[in-house]
């Protein structure tokens, strides 16, 4: 697979401006509490993989608050049509990413080019966001698959609260109060020897999905 050019991030005080800027709207509307950012690694050079439940579209913004990282995150492809906000998505550190097609060659070079960078990578592995309920949607497999090639830790998030915000079928966002649950370190290893590789990324997906499931 051929290396991609190297990623353009915005500075520092771009993020540092959006992050203040999220949590203290979050704060005034969504009285967001923040758990366990002990479980947050304390070196911003290194790849890191986030991987969270999709409760509503602010979920991306909510998670990454506390961080001072170099951000990559998968959106919708869609998204990238909206006014503005298939601007801002892609400064920010978007690239799109065709949910009915998955885990692309090209979004895997994207995914491989932005962690060998030391970026943190942002993926919803349920590809959109859940319902009213919260219930977990079917985690795919992509997000291990990325973590175990390139070698790098997932960190497990749980968005809670947010399902009541602005999920599917709910047409504008409410207020209802939100946390975000930040678990240990999760991490992949290579398929044991003659181990079937679906099935250990399945079984792998699965125990991940457990963990964020955990904190709804």
């Amino acid at each position: 697979m051929k290396n991609s050019a190297p990623n353009k991030y915005p500075p520092p005080f771009v993020i540092d401006a959006v992050r203040h800027l999220v949590y203290c709207i979050s704060k005034i509307l969504w009285r967001i509490k923040y758990h366990n950012k002990e479980n947050i690694p304390k070196n911003p050079d290194r790849g890191l993989l986030i991987v969270a439940n999709h409760q509503t579209y602010f979920d991306p913004f909510w998670i990454c608050a506390p961080m001072r990282r170099k951000f990559r995150f998968m959106a919708w492809d869609k998204a990238f049509n909206w006014f503005f906000v298939g601007w801002m998505i892609r400064y920010l550190g978007s690239f799109p990413v065709d949910t009915a097609r998955g885990t692309t060659k090209s979004v895997l070079r994207e995914s491989y080019t932005a962690l060998k960078e030391g970026a943190t990578l942002v993926v919803f592995p349920e590809g959109a966001r859940t319902f009213p309920d919260g219930k977990l949607l079917e985690f795919k497999t992509g997000a291990v698959r990325i973590a175990m090639e390139a070698n790098v830790p997932i960190l497990p998030v749980t968005v809670r609260g947010a399902n009541r915000v602005w999920s599917q079928t709910m047409k504008y966002p409410h207020f209802p109060r939100v946390e975000i649950f930040y678990h240990p370190l999760f991490h992949v290893p290579k398929p044991a020897n003659k181990e079937d590789l679906r099935e250990h990324l399945e079984k792998l997906t699965a125990q991940l999905a457990e963990i964020i499931e955990s904190k709804l």
